[in-house]
């Protein structure tokens, strides 16, 4: 009984241990990369697993704990930074200046959601300044359009592959345009935006493409990576907000972070998962929120399920008068300089 029940443990062990390791590499083969997305199962399994190979007090036993404390070692360097006792990479602020605050609130609808009135009350009752959501369709242009009739301005790309998306603002737009530059119909949302204070930012809207069977990540994190690698107005502050389908503590998302100098306010304070919206507490974060530069934070929060497979996400933001950069007349980059070959959609 105590062979069987320790080949068994082996057996399980095994893949696990290989997973983790080959989730350290470069690789973009999407079953590699999905192990980023279920590394908080896999520590939970392997402390169990390592506890009943020690039971056994046996030699074999003590060599698959020692493979699962690997492991468990990988799974904790990477989640260690999204644990409330890591350092906090934003702190707060209480500043509520006139003029130079606003909110913003994302969403992935899902686009076979019909449930179209619970997003419809969350968006009159959060009221967001900015507001960005995902999934969206025809049908879902329609029925929200009441909701997003009381915005100044819109920026919608309707699309039936499930990465249409709509961008509307309170704020004043000088810019917005979603560009289809790096997969065809999977659009990034870029807008500059100013505030009453006349301190300009610019604002990304990501939805990239997950990692699934037959469909490895390279799409995926070069859309992430040129999001980050430069902004079209190259202004120095910056809102990040869409589900990448990634997690934080992934290499492509950290190195987004890292590489644009962004801030998550998840460091140091917990995972804060959104999806799958039911059992968001056994989930994952694939929603993001990143601020740069003097974006300073009041709040940020993971709102309640509304009937999409992701949890609505939102932010209070800050820019502090005398801080970020002033803008009085604004001649924006050209498209052209900005994103070359890119398919454009302008405000109107």
């Amino acid at each position: 009984m105590r062979k069987a029940g320790l080949l068994a443990l082996g057996i399980v062990t095994a893949p696990l241990l290989i997973a983790s390791l080959a989730s350290l590499s470069d690789s973009d083969f999407w079953l590699i990369r999905v192990v980023d997305l279920v590394r908080q199962p896999i520590l939970y399994l392997a402390v169990v697993l390592a506890l009943l190979a020690l039971a056994f007090r046996q030699r074999a036993g003590w060599w698959i704990a020692g493979g699962l404390a690997v492991v468990i070692a990988i799974q904790v360097a990477r989640l260690w930074p999204y644990a409330p006792m890591a350092e906090e990479q934003i702190a707060f602020s209480d500043d509520d200046a006139a003029g130079s605050c606003f909110t913003a609130l994302s969403l992935n609808v899902k686009q076979s959601n019909d449930q179209y009135g619970r997003v419809a009350a969350l968006i009159e009752r959060e009221n967001p300044d900015l507001l960005f959501l995902m999934e969206t369709n025809a049908a879902w242009m329609d029925a929200l359009e009441p909701q997003l009739g009381a915005y100044y301005e819109t920026l919608s790309m309707p699309l039936e592959n499930t990465y249409g998306m709509v961008f509307a603002s309170r704020l004043q737009v000088i810019k917005a345009k979603m560009l289809t530059n790096i997969a065809e119909d999977t659009p990034t949302l870029y807008a500059t935006l100013r505030l009453p204070n006349k301190s300009a930012f610019e604002f990304i809207g990501l939805h990239p493409r997950p990692p699934l069977p037959g469909q490895d990540t390279t799409q995926r994190d070069a859309m992430i990576a040129r999001a980050g690698a430069i902004t079209p107005d190259q202004l120095a502050d910056v809102v990040v907000m869409g589900d990448f389908n990634d997690v934080p503590w992934s290499t492509t998302t950290t190195r987004f972070r890292e590489d644009g100098d962004y801030r998550d306010p998840r460091a140091g304070r917990g995972t804060y998962p959104t999806f799958p919206a039911k059992f968001a507490f056994v989930g994952w974060p694939l929603d993001q929120l990143l601020v740069k530069n003097e974006i300073r934070l009041q709040s940020f929060e993971v709102l309640e399920n509304v009937g999409a497979d992701h949890l609505p996400m939102k932010g209070h933001f800050c820019l502090r008068d005398g801080e970020g950069e002033i803008i009085e007349s604004f001649e924006p980059a050209s498209d052209k300089d900005a994103e070359p070959d890119a398919e454009i959609s302008e405000v109107g």
